[in-house]
């Protein structure tokens, strides 16, 4: 039997943030169709038959932990989560402890991806001629993308001063695009009117685009 693309791949879930956008609520909490924020995109990574699922926890680790109990994931704790989102890139990476052809760097947020998405990412990365892929949509640049191994170590020499954003700019002959069949690799949630467009999208009621956080950075 045939190995699958996403047994090749590890991926780093980052859930360190303090959520600032979302008020006093810290939104891993969140409940998504009646799922935790951060469980239920942790659940759909590790069902996705990855090498490897390290999450990276700070703000409110506790609570971050306490949500992923009984998921197979291993958690590193980012003692610089204050300082940006690429410490716990740096952190993530890190961990990891399985040689593997690629690494996801994912969101806890992207709550609408799901196994089929991780599986056509894993897919396209397989047969990505090149060194880095991101997702679009329509135009639209999404999460999760996919480094080479190779690049973790030049991510861990640089430390936190070369963020994956810089890593992509400054190497745009190593970047394929890889356009998704839906949104889902564009859809966060950032704001409390975010979080409420996806609980009206989630059941059933529909949610008008602009309602919907995207993240194109």
């Amino acid at each position: 039997m045939s190995q699958s693309p996403a047994n090749k791949l590890s991926a780093v879930l980052l859930a360190a943030g303090e959520s600032r956008r979302m008020g006093p609520v810290n939104k891993l909490a969140l409940p998504i169709a009646g799922t935790p924020l951060l469980r239920r995109t942790a659940e759909t990574l590790a069902r996705s038959g990855l090498a490897e699922l390290v999450v990276v926890v700070g703000y409110e680790q506790a609570l971050a932990r306490e949500l992923l109990r009984g998921i197979a994931a291993r958690t590193v704790y980012n003692p610089d989560f204050r300082n940006g989102q690429m410490t716990s890139v740096y952190h993530g990476l890190g961990a990891l402890r399985r040689p593997v052809d690629g690494v996801m760097i994912c969101l806890s947020d992207q709550v609408l991806l799901d196994i089929n998405d991780i599986e056509t990412i894993a897919r396209g990365f397989a047969g990505c001629p090149t060194s880095i892929m991101v997702p679009f949509h329509r135009g639209q640049r999404g999460n999760p993308i996919v480094l080479d191994f190779a690049h973790r170590e030049t991510i861990l020499a640089e430390r936190k001063n070369l963020g994956c954003k810089r890593l992509l700019e400054n190497n745009p002959e190593l970047v394929t695009a890889l356009e998704m069949p839906n949104d889902h690799v564009l859809v966060d949630i950032d704001t409390p009117e975010a979080y409420a467009a996806i609980q009206q999208l989630l059941s059933g009621n529909g949610a008008a685009p602009q309602q919907l956080s995207t993240r194109t950075g």
